[in-house]
């Protein structure tokens, strides 16, 4: 992988994980395609395990989508052995620090529960700095409530 100095993201050669369209893939599923390198969208990390890139309609000035690179469905239907959830929030902090993110006390790593998932492919938001979160923002990442979870009490929910 490529990395550029600075604040610039990293660049990734999606070419070396070919996750294809076979098992793991869902052919309707619009993280599917962009982990596929079908929507054109910038791809920040790739490995055999999670993708990151940036949330189209972000809620703070930096806001990260990390996913599972095939396709997991929500986290009402999570096990332990379907994704390591502790990767994903790793990718996500090495992401914010590649960005220049520095304090690491405000952040957001969540999940949405269902109905409230708005793609049905298992994606972290990484949200940061979390005190410059909009209202609205405010609202939908609300941590612990009933339609967000933070990533530390889903991890702890599946460790227990």
């Amino acid at each position: 992988m490529a990395t550029n100095e600075g604040s610039e993201p990293e660049y990734v050669d999606i070419s070396k994980i070919n996750v294809g369209q076979g098992e793991g893939y869902e052919k309707k599923c619009i993280f599917c395609k962009v982990v596929n390198n079908e929507m054109g969208t910038e791809i920040l990390h790739v490995d055999e395990e999670v993708s990151c890139f940036r949330d189209i309609k972000p809620g703070a000035p930096h806001h990260y989508l990390v996913v599972p690179t095939r396709h997991v469905g929500n986290c009402k239907s999570l096990s332990k052995e379907h994704v390591s959830l502790e990767k994903m929030v790793e990718i996500g902090m090495e992401i914010l620090q590649k960005n220049n993110v520095l304090d690491l006390s405000d952040v957001r790593f969540g999940f949405h529960w269902p109905p409230f998932c708005s793609v049905s492919h298992l994606h972290l938001h990484v949200l940061a700095p979390a005190s410059q979160m909009g209202f609205m923002s405010r609202l939908f990442y609300r941590p612990n409530s009933y339609w967000f979870v933070t990533a530390d009490q889903l991890i702890q929910q599946l460790n227990s």
